[in-house]
């Protein structure tokens, strides 16, 4: 593959994650879900994990420390995530959504499922199965 069709990949791939966030944006505002996509993702990982420290956290979600803090600020001023102390290190604390959390990520999960799919629409199988070896090869050429 040359440079520069390697450039318009690359490029591709970049519009496209970007599309696909800001439709998504889009449509959280629109639907006033009082919550932005980095902070569904937030909420949404510490509904599938236990006890997140925020180190833990930072990573599935792929943010900075310094983003990743201001993302659970804006969520603790909301009620929807608490810091506990860590049991074992003073200096760290767990993650944990509120009961207030909880709802807000059960009354969301159908409604951003939807937004999801609108991705996939004209999307095959096998399309899907090709399109997801692709970006796990990408992922795994990355590490």
């Amino acid at each position: 593959m040359t440079q520069e069709q390697f450039s318009k990949y690359s490029f591709l791939l970049d519009r496209t994650a970007r599309r696909v966030k800001q439709y998504a944006q889009r449509k959280f505002k629109l639907a006033e879900f009082d919550i932005t996509v980095d902070q569904w993702l937030v909420m949404k990982n510490l509904s599938e994990n236990e006890l997140l420290s925020q180190s833990e956290l930072a990573h599935l979600v792929f943010k900075d420390q310094p983003t990743l803090t201001r993302i659970i600020d804006i969520l603790n001023k909301k009620g929807y995530v608490e810091r506990n102390p860590h049991p074992q290190d003073r200096r760290s604390f767990q993650l944990i959504l509120t009961e207030e959390g909880i709802s807000k990520v059960k009354e969301l999960k159908p409604q951003i499922s939807s937004i999801r799919e609108k991705a996939w629409e004209n999307l095959n199988e096998k399309d899907f199965e090709e399109f997801k070896r692709i970006l796990n090869t990408i992922y795994t050429n990355l590490k």
